[in-house]
C-alpha cells in the first residue's frame, strides 16, 4: 500500500514539475535544444565509432546464447506501456547509473569503451526481431540525451528506421545517432533480419544551475520504485543460468 502510494506521489509530481524542469534544463543547454545532434558536438564520439566493430563482435559472442538478452518489458515495467511482446531485447551493462559488473566483464572492451563516456548513465545492446513495431512514444527527462551506434542493420536499411519529431531517420553500422528522447519517436524493424544497437543515455551537458538541476533529477530517478523494480529485475535475470 505505502509503495503504491509513493509510485502515485512520484508520477503527480512527475506530471506537474516536468515541463518546468524541461524548459529549464533546454535553456542551460550546452549543445542547444533540437531533437537530433550533431555528433561532433560530443568529443567521446569519434572513439567509439573507431571502435564499433569491437563492440559488435563482443555483441555477437553474447547473443549467440539463447535468453542472454532478456524482453525489455521483463525488466523494465514502465516499458510496458510502450510494447505488449517480446520482440525488444536487451543486454544491460550499465543500467539507470549502476554498472553491471558481471555483463561488463563479459564485454570488456565495450565496457572500457562506454566508461570512458562522460556522464554515462546506461549502456545496452538493444535487439528489435524482425516485424517489430514501437509505438510513438517520448522519454522520461531532458537531463539525458539518448545515443544509438549502429551494429547490425538490416541490408533493407529503408524498412528499418526511428523518427523523430516527425522525420524519419536510418541507423548505419558504425555510425552514432544521438538524439533526444523527450522529443515524440517511432521505430520500425520491417525487414526479416534483427537490428542491433548500442544503446548509451549520457547526461545532457549543461551550465550550471541546470547542471546542479539535472543530477538531482538523476538521482531521484535512480532512487525511485521504477528503476529500483527494473534493476532488481536486471540482478534477478543475470543469476539465471546460460542457457
Amino acid at each position: 500500500m505505502a509503495q503504491g502510494r509513493g509510485r502515485a506521489a512520484i508520477i503527480w509530481l512527475g506530471f506537474h514539475l516536468h515541463p518546468w524542469i524541461d524548459r529549464l534544463l533546454s535553456r542551460y543547454s550546452r549543445v542547444g535544444d533540437p531533437p537530433v545532434f550533431d555528433t561532433a558536438l560530443f568529443p567521446w564520439a569519434a572513439t567509439l565509432e573507431a571502435n564499433w566493430e569491437v563492440i559488435r563482435a563482443e555483441a555477437d559472442r553474447i547473443l549467440q546464447a539463447r535468453g542472454a538478452a532478456p524482453p525489455l518489458r521483463r525488466i523494465s515495467p514502465d516499458h510496458h506501456r510502450i510494447t505488449t511482446d517480446d520482440n525488444w531485447r536487451a543486454f544491460f551493462l550499465w543500467g539507470y547509473g549502476v554498472r553491471s559488473a558481471n555483463n561488463c566483464r563479459r564485454c570488456p572492451e565495450t565496457a572500457r569503451l562506454v566508461e570512458a563516456i562522460p556522464g554515462l548513465q546506461t549502456a545496452l545492446f538493444s535487439i528489435l526481431l524482425p516485424g517489430t513495431h514501437i509505438p510513438r512514444h517520448t522519454g522520461v527527462t531532458k537531463a539525458i540525451l539518448t545515443c544509438h551506434l549502429g551494429l547490425r542493420i538490416p541490408k533493407n536499411r529503408e524498412r528499418c528506421r526511428i523518427r523523430v519529431a516527425e522525420r524519419d531517420y536510418n541507423w548505419r553500422e558504425g555510425e552514432l545517432f544521438v538524439f533526444d528522447d523527450i522529443y515524440d519517436h517511432e521505430v520500425w524493424n520491417d525487414t526479416e533480419e534483427e537490428r542491433v544497437v548500442l544503446i548509451i543515455h549520457v547526461k545532457r551537458p549543461l551550465r550550471f544551475p541546470g547542471s546542479l538541476v539535472r543530477d538531482g533529477l538523476l538521482t531521484a530517478i535512480r532512487k525511485s520504485p521504477f528503476i529500483q523494480d527494473a534493476r532488481r529485475a536486471i540482478e534477478q535475470w543475470e543469476s539465471k543460468p546460460a542457457e
